[in-house]
């Protein structure tokens, strides 16, 4: 039952609502089991009394009872057994030719100019563990630029509509760009891009939205009070973005534009390539429902959740590093030489529009939330609960069908997660892969490079506006020398 104290204070007055709750509202509590959240009614006064109301009623009691009872019960439930991915699903780096690459990057650039892209940016959370309280994407990592992750990825959507524009007539459509935030960074994350004018992009095809969030329960799915008047909650996970743009209609909103693919990715990648033509190619010549791009796992022990099959010839799904075994982790493919279960899961996602309208009524049909034991704040400081989430891969066991797209660290995936000092995923590590790329790309340009400390250390920046991934840069670089660290824009 909900948190209860006994505060040492005189009775209050008796206020709007009397001497007892509300007789309706307390009966619909009962009917879940969660009148304890009235429990210390007699000791609020007539203000708090108002806000424990308005905050209750603001919660959807038969859909909260559905997915604590629905998630309590699923852990007794037994793991399905899984299977390595099959070989036949991925395409591999050193697989791909170059005749393939090239049809992929027209063909997904076909489809962007035709506006059949839309974005889904992940972006609810705050950059707590890089000792910020900002939105994690107003974050600079300290390029020469300056840049934030929010301003590195819209330039992306910028320089993409533009390749996008030049493959065809010159006109082409925007890409629309819908961005979760939480109740914790919504209005900075608002606030940011409209100081910023939405960094050259037009703000009509800018979406906001928050994802939801659940009260937090104990062990027997009670609702714990965070104050006596107010119902502890806690964000629904990544994985509630489905559940937020159905309910806001944001789904319908992406029909009611042509929308037939949508990429989804999370803020905390410097390198991320935002609306990347290759992989949407890919994505439309495989005719699936879902992809991922997927990093090989750089040594058995590293700490990432790998995708799965679940059961010979079941769909795929990922499995975290701490539910897999010792055997798991180290077991070779003795064909291909590779980690049997090394395909990285690093949030990089497509699907089709329809499967998402598909997935987000069976999400929400199955109710099934993963329990994760935390420290919540409480009427009694802190006490042991559960939160309720959803996670963004949770969806790949309904896809009909999945295909998987490998991709290279040191050119995609560059995580934004630590604060500097710790030893990996920091601001400063992911600065230099960024840099070093770059400079990489000046130098395939024809351009030459001089420096004032080890070029390991530094390198230069290239503006997303001057090109996407390397390209079209002869031009300005060959012959020419560049001094790190530096930004190259033209």
């Amino acid at each position: 039952m909900a948190e209860i104290v006994v505060a040492a204070r005189a009775p209050a007055p008796v206020g709007r609502w009397g001497a007892a709750p509300p007789q309706e509202l307390l009966e619909r509590l009962k009917d879940y089991g969660q009148e304890g959240a009235f429990a210390l009614w007699d000791e609020l006064a007539p203000e708090e009394r108002d806000f424990l109301v308005r905050d209750i009623e603001s919660l959807d009691l038969a859909r909260i009872d559905r997915i604590v009872r629905c998630s309590l019960r699923s852990q007794g439930f037994p793991v399905p057994a899984v299977e390595p991915v099959p070989e036949s699903i991925v395409s591999t780096v050193e697989d791909r030719i170059p005749e393939d690459k090239q049809r992929w990057w027209k063909r997904g650039l076909k489809a962007i100019s035709e506006g059949k892209l839309a974005v889904v940016l992940l972006a609810g959370g705050q950059g707590t563990r890089l000792g910020s309280s900002d939105p994690k994407g107003c974050f600079s990592i300290g390029l020469p630029s300056g840049k934030s992750l929010f301003q590195l990825q819209a330039e992306r959507i910028f320089c993409i509509q533009k390749l996008a524009a030049q493959s065809t007539d010159g006109n082409t459509a925007q890409i629309h760009w819908y961005i979760m935030t939480s109740p914790f960074t919504d209005e900075a994350t608002r606030k940011f891009f409209e100081s910023r004018r939405y960094f050259g992009l037009e703000p009509n095809q800018v979406h906001f939205f928050q994802q939801g969030t659940l009260p937090c329960v104990s062990a027997d799915g009670r609702f714990i009070m965070e104050t006596p008047n107010k119902v502890a909650r806690a964000p629904d996970g990544n994985g509630g973005v489905y559940a937020a743009l159905k309910s806001q209609r944001l789904l319908d909103d992406m029909a009611g534009r042509g929308v037939k693919y949508v990429d989804c990715y999370g803020v905390d990648n410097v390198l991320v390539r935002v609306a990347d033509p290759t992989f949407l190619g890919y994505f439309i010549d495989k005719g699936v429902s879902a992809a991922a791009k997927v990093v090989r796992k750089a040594y058995p022990q590293e700490k990432v959740g790998v995708f799965v099959q679940r059961g010979r010839g079941g769909p795929l799904s990922v499995v975290e590093y701490s539910e897999m075994d010792a055997a798991m982790t180290t077991e070779i493919n003795q064909t291909t030489g590779r980690l049997r279960y090394c395909w990285s899961n690093v949030c990089l996602h497509m699907f089709t529009l329809d499967f998402l309208n598909q997935v987000t009524n069976s999400l929400e049909k199955d109710s099934i939330y993963h329990l994760a034991e935390k420290k919540i704040p409480s009427i009694h400081g802190y006490t042991t609960g559960l939160k309720l989430e959803q996670f963004i891969f949770d969806v790949f066991t309904y896809s009909p069908s999945t295909a998987l797209f490998e991709i290279l660290r040191e050119e995609e995936f560059a995580p934004v997660k630590n604060a500097n000092g710790a030893t990996y995923d920091t601001p400063d590590s992911a600065r230099l892969m960024l840099l070093r790329l770059h400079s990489r790309w000046v130098v395939a340009a024809g351009g030459f490079l001089t420096h004032s400390v080890p070029l390991y250390m530094t390198g230069v920046e290239v503006s997303p506006l001057c090109s996407y991934m390397g390209e079209n840069l002869e031009t300005v670089c060959r012959g020419r020398t560049f001094h790190a660290p530096s930004e190259i824009a033209f």
